[in-house]
């Protein structure tokens, strides 16, 4: 197996909000293959397409009834195959969503599974004729009761989103087929959902509860033949030479190195959720202030963790969080902090994925009422927790958290609908109302704009062997405003400095950089001198990054 995704970066496509080709405000195929050049000038290196299959969209595409098809809302497979050709024509590599803990309630397994005990598919989901007491994710308990069959089904997640017995080898051999039946059309690899999910413990036991949600997480998290089963699939894709990066909700450092490394590696890389707790993850059941602190601790725990023995995926936001600037940055300084925050983990060492709309820095949408907003788990959860309180603060926990801040239509330019669909349609979902602001055409003729900015931080990472391959070191972790690491290789260094803070914050060198010449090779505000002489005290503009470089 190649190394080859350690020198990229990907895109995130989200694709119903991503651009409406055909004018009926969805957006689909034909939206994407017009915007790939758009992708390409960006300075990313490959697609990640969450999932574009049929699904009744009671997830939005991640409750699956078809795992060898496009949605009819985006296309279909010959117009995939369109946009798959065309983007590897750009030198653009184009990997899929997996999403194999579950199904809809709609994909034929299931309508056959429920019919009785005595089919070919009655034991691809998990039925019991007495619930457990584990908690689902998004909807209340994790059992559902099917008159049909006359036994309840696990649902990790939404009601309608069953859960796969991977513990059947027809389940796993399944698997294998959708897998083979992408590569085949010439995808280059996958994402796995939840793929540290889909092993339970034997006889599921009851779990203990203390935190809403997660109740039973640790019958069924890394359970008892996930590295088997992983490997499993981790074979067909060696034979393609095609790469996997799994989503492990609650994963430690000392769990993913297992996947990542030794005789059960069966991962290229795995999404860490770490750092989105530097708030906290679950938002809406007990939100807490940003820390700085925590956020460069958990940055920190993965760099130093996977250091020569693995590879990290790395990110700020994506389909199921709420924007960054909304929520790390700030809304006021908005270029100031956009652009710092690309600055801040772009030259981390990984491989880095930015989501669409990241890159002209989208915010959150706020909308009056919960009604209003389309995301399953933020209606839950406003339906659920701090009942008490009253409907301002119960929506404005909405606001900060929901993943419908990521799920707005991007923002093109500063027409009508801002361009993501033709003037007459009308967009699946609320544009956020600042589209006129905040769009790509804006930020194309702004030289300092956010959007360029990007383009400079993934030029400056894809010519750099040191800021690919060179090792991480963090500086001051207990500093409550700025992040400052350096990435050296041999004689030559990056010192990256990243102020959080919204007002100028004193700045203090590191002593190894003390008195030393160096050239300021980047920064999101106007310096006089290129070359510096980096000794005494300096101040830092509010959310201001510098990048210098040094040889020793």
């Amino acid at each position: 197996m190649s190394d080859w995704y350690k020198t990229m970066a990907f895109y995130q496509i989200w694709i119903r909000s991503f651009a409406d080709g055909n004018g009926d405000g969805i957006g689909d195929l034909q939206g994407v293959y017009e915007k790939l050049p758009y992708i390409k000038e960006l300075g990313v290196d490959g697609i990640w397409f969450s999932p574009i299959y049929p699904s009744p969209n009671a997830d939005f595409g991640y409750d699956i009834s078809d795992y060898k098809n496009i949605h009819p809302d985006y296309g279909t497979l010959e117009e995939f195959q369109k946009v798959l050709e065309k983007a590897h024509e750009l030198g653009l590599k184009v990997i899929m969503d997996l999403v194999v803990n579950h199904t809809s309630d709609e994909h034929p397994w299931f309508l056959e599974s429920r019919k009785g005990k005595d089919n070919p598919y009655s034991d691809y989901y998990i039925w019991r004729d007495e619930p457990n007491n584990w908690d689902s994710l998004f909807e209340g308990k994790a059992w559902e009761y099917d008159p049909v069959r006359g036994q309840y089904y696990l649902h990790l997640f939404a009601k309608k989103q069953p859960d796969l017995n991977m513990d059947n080898p027809a389940v796993r051999k399944e698997v294998e087929e959708i897998m083979r039946f992408w590569l085949d059309l010439g995808v280059d690899g996958f994402r796995e959902d939840v793929i540290n999910f889909i092993s339970k413990k034997e006889g599921l036991p009851n779990g203990v509860p203390f935190l809403p949600a997660v109740n039973g997480m640790i019958h069924y998290k890394d359970g008892p033949h996930i590295y088997e089963y992983n490997s499993q699939f981790r074979k067909v894709c060696m034979e393609y030479d095609a790469f996997q990066v799994g989503e492990g909700p609650m994963t430690t450092l000392p769990s993913a190195l297992k996947y990542l490394t030794g005789k059960n590696k069966c991962l290229d890389m795995m999404f860490s959720f770490d750092h989105m707790m530097a708030d906290c993850f679950y938002t809406e059941y007990m939100h807490r202030p940003f820390s700085l602190v925590k956020f460069k601790k958990a940055i920190s725990k993965w760099q130093y963790g996977l250091q020569g023995k693995a590879w990290n995926a790395l990110y700020l936001e994506n389909h199921d969080h709420p924007r960054i600037i909304s929520r790390y940055g700030s809304e006021i300084f908005w270029k100031q902090s956009g652009t710092m925050l690309a600055a801040c983990y772009l030259f981390l060492q990984g491989t880095p994925f930015i989501y669409q709309g990241q890159e002209i820095g989208m915010t959150n949408i706020r909308l009056g009422r919960i009604e209003h907003y389309e995301d399953i788990s933020s209606k839950t959860n406003y339906h659920t927790y701090h009942l008490k309180e009253s409907t301002a603060k119960r929506l404005h926990r909405i606001h900060l958290s929901s993943r419908d801040s990521a799920r707005t239509p991007m923002q093109w330019d500063d027409s009508p609908h801002a361009g993501f669909t033709v003037p007459e349609a009308k967009p699946w979902f609320y544009v956020n109302r600042n589209y006129k602001k905040i769009n790509v055409k804006a930020q194309e003729q702004d030289q300092d704009s956010i959007l360029n900015f990007y383009k400079t931080c993934l030029r400056m990472r894809k010519t750099s062997k040191t800021l690919l391959f060179g090792s991480y070191r963090e500086y001051f972790p207990k500093n409550r405003e700025q992040f400052i690491y350096e990435r050296q290789l041999e004689d030559k260094h990056y010192l990256i400095i990243c102020s959080f803070a919204g007002r100028a914050t004193l700045l203090k060198y590191p002593p190894v950089f003390e008195g030393r010449k160096a050239t300021l090779v980047l920064s999101n505000y106007k310096h006089r001198e290129q070359v510096q002489l980096l000794q005494g005290e300096s101040f830092l503009k509010p959310y201001e990054c510098r990048v210098y470089r040094l040889r020793f």
